[in-house]
């Protein structure tokens, strides 16, 4: 927010603060809604698994008593057995219990016994083909709540199977590793339940709180509802600071687009005028010895109100309002003024990358500027290095003659940010250059399974044909410049090595080998 436009403007302040508003309100309830969403989808995905799986048990329990089915026919002597077999192989089951009628005759647990059926477990219809009952607990465990499963056998009188289930087959350890998403469970057979918030059976019209999601299993008589809380804190906090965030940049951004479109280019002017434009230093090393070969210049802006403006956006505001030439004119002063700091830190015959816009490049005054820049130089010191975006488009012909006449003044031109733009091979077959400086973008790819390496490969592959040297950018592992060191790359740059720094910094920065380099 540029300091004359916000005390003289204050129609632009006010409807940036209103988009703010509008912008915080509009995403943090887009947020809550959406967070809400995926709440709801959980809930549903859960609901849905606990279903599948516990119709998945019951139908692997009803398959095993089938095949017990036969034995009510039986005396107990006979089949105990293999009762007591199966009831040891199957998961969770406490006992199996043989029916003949209307008596249980044979268990599994305490071998033959002539208990009725209404005496055992009176919640129990026996007339039905497939009934459900909740139990406080049983002979064996009386103080563990059970499910109670009976299974008619239709060619037996009053027959069947009865068995008496462990309720940890109920969604406890789902519930466990997914406790955060929601506030309990509830099991529901008959007029009793099971909930993870008593430990004794109670009446299925105490459960008061309405479920966030309920299933019913099919052919068993056996209800699972969902507890949760309707909106978390969490959610809340979130959508408010989202749509804060949200408003907050909205509302700069505005701020900031229409202050610069009142005049940008004066604004840049200014900024020149005022030295508020200032040079970093990023260091090249080459890759075998890791050693300083050079540098890339880079400018940055630290504006008095706005504070450190992205260079990209400072960049493509100067080339929209023509005044590229007198910003890269001003970079030639900054690095003048330094130059003889640099010369006393960098060897001779350093490299000095310098980024050049075609609108320079294609300037009527471009060759006086680059005669006048290197003269102002500490002589036979400095290797300038012109670095021209493969992203931005130039005059062919024009560059052709230009590029020819660098190289005879002197000048080395290396392609910067390569394979980021459209015309990546046409730039290597039509002009001469001396560098080809990889994009980030495949740098950050290496050892991950992408189509990124082979690419690379063949990037590293068409820069030794045509004798030009490689510069990696946006090195930041030393597993990274390690894959580069073993594929031929000549120089590399990056966070690893060292971040940009200003003069004063540099000054004091030690070249040594970084960790893991070894």
């Amino acid at each position: 927010m540029f300091t004359r436009y916000f005390s003289s403007n204050r129609k632009i302040l006010t409807l940036s603060i209103l988009t703010g508003l509008f912008i915080a309100l509009l995403l943090g309830t887009l947020q809550f809604f959406w967070s809400d969403h995926k709440r709801e989808a959980k809930f549903d995905a859960l609901i849905l698994d606990l279903r599948v799986y516990m119709e998945s048990y019951f139908g692997e329990l009803k398959t095993s008593i089938d095949t017990l089915q036969p034995l009510t026919l039986n005396n107990c002597h006979d089949v105990s057995a293999e009762l007591t077999s199966r009831a040891a192989f199957s998961l969770n089951v406490r006992a199996f219990l043989l029916v003949r009628d209307k008596n249980a005759f044979c268990s599994s647990a305490t071998g033959a016994m002539n208990v009725p059926m209404e005496e055992l477990i009176p919640e129990l219809h026996i007339s039905k083909p497939v009934d459900m009952a909740l139990l406080p607990g049983t002979p064996m465990l009386p103080k563990t709540p059970a499910i109670a499963i009976w299974y008619r056998n239709p060619l037996v009188k009053d027959g069947g199977v009865f068995t008496s289930v462990n309720l940890n087959l109920t969604p406890y350890l789902i519930y466990t590793a997914r406790q955060d998403e929601f506030t309990g469970i509830a099991v529901i057979i008959g007029k009793y339940a099971l909930s993870t918030s008593s430990d004794a059976l109670v009446n299925a019209q105490d459960l008061h709180q309405a479920p966030a999601r309920t299933a019913t299993l099919k052919d068993i008589p056996l209800t699972i509802n969902l507890y949760a809380e309707r909106w978390t804190t969490d959610e809340i906090l979130f959508a408010i600071l989202f749509g804060l965030v949200c408003g907050i940049a909205a509302g700069s951004l505005n701020f900031y687009i229409l202050t610069i479109r009142l005049n940008p280019g004066k604004e840049i002017l200014t900024a020149i005028k005022r030295d508020q434009f200032y040079v970093v230093y990023q260091p090249v090393v080459d890759a075998k010895e890791l050693k300083m070969r050079g540098v890339e210049v880079l400018m940055r802006w630290k504006h008095p109100v706005m504070g450190e403006i992205p260079p990209d956006a400072f960049i493509n505001f100067a080339e929209a309002q023509k005044l590229i030439v007198p910003l890269t004119l001003h970079l030639f002063d900054l690095i003048i003024k330094d130059a003889p700091v640099l010369q006393t830190l960098l060897p001779p015959g350093a490299k000095l990358g310098i980024n050049i816009a075609p609108g320079h490049l294609h300037s009527d005054g471009f060759k006086e500027d680059m005669r006048a820049f290197n003269a102002a130089l500490p002589p036979d010191h400095f290797q300038t290095v012109l670095e021209i975006t493969e992203r931005d488009m130039i005059q062919q012909r024009e560059a052709n003659q230009l590029f020819e006449w660098l190289h005879r003044e002197g000048f080395e031109i290396a392609i910067d940010d390569f394979g980021t733009g459209h015309s990546a091979l046409i730039y290597l077959e039509r002009f001469t250059m001396d560098y080809l400086k990889i994009d980030r973008g495949f740098v950050n790819a290496i050892g991950t399974e992408t189509v990124t390496s082979p690419v690379l490969d063949a990037v590293l592959t068409l820069a030794r044909r045509l004798n030009m040297y490689t510069v990696a950018e946006g090195v930041e592992t030393p597993e990274q410049a390690a894959w580069l060191r073993e594929h031929g790359v000549q120089f590399l740059q990056g966070y690893w090595i060292s971040r940009p720094m200003p003069l004063e910094q540099f000054k004091n920065w030690q070249p040594d080998v970084p960790p893991g380099s070894e």
